[in-house]
Order: structure tokens, then sequence, then C-alpha cells
């Protein structure tokens, strides 16, 4: 509990129209300061060069930087004021604090940003049963749940109409909230990072250095570290089939989509059509890329992040798992009694992860992209701390 003097000083400070750092922001400053005056990782990411751009450190300037972090933990294996040392220089854990306070402070509504703390193993999995449930006693009530193979595919079950009435405002909304929470964060950072409007070039090399994960490489393009010392690629190769395996299904769906309104070609679509072809390469991408993510979010040093991060990390994970695990299920049974049973569980997974996404791990990319594009910016400009000349 803050004592009478703490608040008495943080009214003060607001009254002089301050902004106030909370505790971890502070640390991070605190171990920015020292790290500025070493600069032994310059170069293992972009946080580092941004951050020499830099004296003082306001809370957009570490908000920013926070989130330009890929949390590779590098940093923390090559510093000789890492603990046990007295600086206790942690920058990814002290980062990743900072990092889940962003989500929140930036999340809309406002008042949904305690939504990141509780969204967890446990509530995200709970929430897909829940609507799984849900889909299956609607399907049981019609006696359609198990009585021999279904003709006409998925819409014999649930018709076209009333699934883009249950998926679309929820999607609608998750990409609302995410659009406006990274406005917001936007708007914010832009006047830390030099002001200067989004260019062509920057756009180009921002894209780039997200969709290859550049800054998952070390610094040295062997990786970064995991639970030990040692240098590994497993975390960047994991990310990428994850990250490329949601693409594909993304895409398959799309497509299917084009098919349906466009060109009038609805659905079931053979194994060899495009829409089936993207979601199985994609789905199995994603089943092992989430399998590999989770094995390593098990075996990870937990200095390297925030502990009390981990359940919504390992929520996010599984609720990937299952989709793509009860989506490949789902292909495979299309003729068979299974089917409807599977295509409710699947649906209330995928319901589950569309409502969680605004408010959970997801939103690591939507930000860290944006900090990215700011950083490419920024690093185009002259630095302010340059010497004149005479």
């Amino acid at each position: 509990m803050q004592t009478l003097q703490q608040l008495t000083q943080e009214a003060q400070a607001l009254g002089r129209g301050e902004i106030l750092l909370t505790a971890p922001e502070k640390e991070v400053a605190r171990q920015l300061h020292i790290c500025n005056g070493c600069r032994y990782c310059e170069g293992f990411c972009a946080v580092f060069p941004a951050m020499t751009r830099r004296l003082e450190f306001g809370k957009a300037d570490i908000h920013y930087l926070a989130n330009l972090c890929h949390n590779c933990g590098a940093c923390l294996h090559a510093c000789q004021y890492a603990p046990p040392h007295e600086f206790a220089i942690n920058v990814p854990k002290s980062m990743a604090t900072v990092r889940g306070q962003t989500y929140a402070d930036y999340a809309w509504p406002k008042a949904l940003g305690g939504l990141y703390k509780r969204n967890g193993l446990a509530v995200s999995m709970a929430l897909a049963v829940s609507l799984s449930l849900f889909l299956i006693l609607a399907i049981q009530s019609n006696g359609t749940l198990w009585g021999g193979p279904v003709q006409n595919g998925f819409y014999a079950i649930f018709p076209h109409n009333l699934m883009v009435s249950m998926f679309a405002p929820i999607f609608l909304w998750a990409v609302l909230a995410l659009t406006l929470g990274v406005i917001k964060f936007w708007r914010e950072v832009t006047p830390a990072t030099s002001g200067a409007p989004l260019s062509s070039p920057a756009a180009a090399e921002a894209a780039h250095d997200a969709l290859r994960l550049k800054y998952l490489g070390g610094g040295h393009g062997e990786g970064c570290n995991n639970e030990d010392d040692a240098f590994t690629l497993a975390r960047k190769r994991a990310h990428h089939l994850t990250f490329y395996g949601f693409m594909l299904c993304f895409a398959a769906t799309s497509v299917a989509t084009i098919y349906h309104y466009l060109l009038d070609w609805p659905a079931p679509y053979d194994f060899t059509s495009l829409p089936k072809l993207l979601g199985t390469v994609g789905g199995i991408s994603l089943a092992l890329g989430t399998l590999w993510l989770w094995r390593l979010n098990l075996a990870r040093d937990p200095n390297h992040g925030d502990a009390q991060q981990r359940p919504m990390d390992r929520g996010f994970i599984a609720l990937l798992f299952f989709i793509s695990v009860t989506g490949l299920a789902l292909m495979l049974s299309k003729d068979t009694a299974a089917m409807p049973s599977l295509l409710a569980v699947h649906l209330g997974t995928v319901m589950a992860l569309f409502l969680t996404l605004p408010y959970g791990k997801f939103a690591h990319g939507i930000f860290r992209t944006a900090a990215l594009l700011r950083f490419a910016v920024e690093k185009r400009q002259p630095s302010k701390l340059a010497l004149g000349g005479d």
C-alpha cells in the first residue's frame, strides 16, 4: 500500500503536469541508463541502437523500447552486470514486465485492459470448452449430433448465414479493438521517435524485419538463448511455423469467402481445391509450431521474462494448437458421423480465440510491428545527440 507521502508526491507531480512512471517503468529507465554507459550489447538488436539515441527515458520512450524488445535473452547472457551483480541488470525481464503493462494501458476499451492479467491458460481453455459444449447442445437439440454421414458438408449442421452472424461481430470487434489500441500507442510514441512520418523505405525495412524475425537472431544470426547460454534458432523457427501456419489458415478462409460470395462456389470443396490445400498446409504448420513453442516455453529460463504473463502465453499457444488439430480432424471426418461434434468443438475453439484476441498474447505481434516501424523511421533521422560542427 502506498504511503501518504508517496500519494502526496504523486498528486503534486500531477498538478505540475508531470507524467509519472510506474515502478516497472522506473526500473527499465534505471537499467537503460547503465546500459547506455556500457553499450556492450549495441549490435544485438534494435533496442540498443534506439537506446543510444537517448539520454533520458520518458514513459513514451520506455513503452516504445519495451515493445521493440523481442525478449530473446541474448543481452542477459552477455551482460557483466546481470544478477547476482549489485546492478542487477536484466533487460529482457524488465522489458517484458513493462510490455505486459502497455497491452493493458493501450487496450480499447480501457476498462477491458485488466483482461490481459486474467486471460490465462485455464480461462482460455474453459472458454473454449464452454462454447464447444454450447454448440454441441445446439446440434443435439436438432438431432444431428451423431447419426451417420452428413451430406452437404458443414452447412447442413450450421447454415452459412448463421455461422457468419456468429463470427463476423466477434472478428470485427477484435479487429476494431486491436486497431484502436495500436493507434493510441502509435500516437504516443511518435513524438518520442523523431516525429517523422512513415516512409516507404522505412515500411519495407520494418516489414522485412518483422516477417523474418530478424531480432530473434541474437545479433549474429546464430540465434538467441532459451534455457541456457547456448545460442539457438529454435524460437525463431517455431515462431515462423506458427505465424505462417496461422496466415495460411487465414488465407484459406479468405479464399473460401471469395469463392462463396464473388464466384458463387459454395462449400464443401475438394481436397485439391485452393482453400483445402492452404488450410491443410497451414494447419500442419500451426500444429507443429505451437507444439514447439509450448516445449520451449516450459523449458525457458524464468529470468528471461515476466512469470505472471506465462499463463497468457500458454493460453494463446494452446488455443492455436487445438484450432489446428480440430481443423485437421474435421477435414478428415467430413464424411463420417463424427463430423458434427468435431465441427462444434472446432468452432467453439475458434470463437474463444477471437473473443480473447484483443486482450491476449496476439497483441504482442501488433505492437511489436508498430515499434519496428517507428524504429525504421527514427534511424533515418539525424540523432538529437549529435555534436554540432564549428
